[in-house]
């Protein structure tokens, strides 16, 4: 009994652990509307734009911080080189006077 409970443990614990692993979606792979379609499906994702360039991409202002504006997110997709995949977050700077 002991060993099947420690077996059953052990299956569980390594399926959380390759969903965990799992890579972030690479929206260079998909094309244009597909990668928009993707971030406005999911509100807010971090993506691949390119292989090892990784980005938060919001569908819209109400996944910001209160301080911050939207700015547009392009990217490069399967069929356009530059897609505006979603917005992104900014953070206005202050200018000294």
């Amino acid at each position: 009994m002991q060993t099947t409970v420690a077996s059953v443990i052990v299956a569980g614990l390594t399926v959380l652990g390759a969903s965990a692993a799992q890579a972030r979606p690479g929206l260079y792979a998909m094309t244009c509307s597909q990668a928009q379609a993707f971030v406005k499906s999911k509100g807010t994702v971090v993506v691949d734009t390119a292989p090892n360039v990784t980005v938060r991409a919001v569908a819209n202002a109400g996944y910001c911080d209160r301080l911050q504006k939207t700015k547009p997110l392009f990217g490069k997709t399967t069929d356009n080189p530059q897609c505006r995949i979603g917005l992104r977050c900014a953070t206005e700077t202050m200018s000294a006077e």
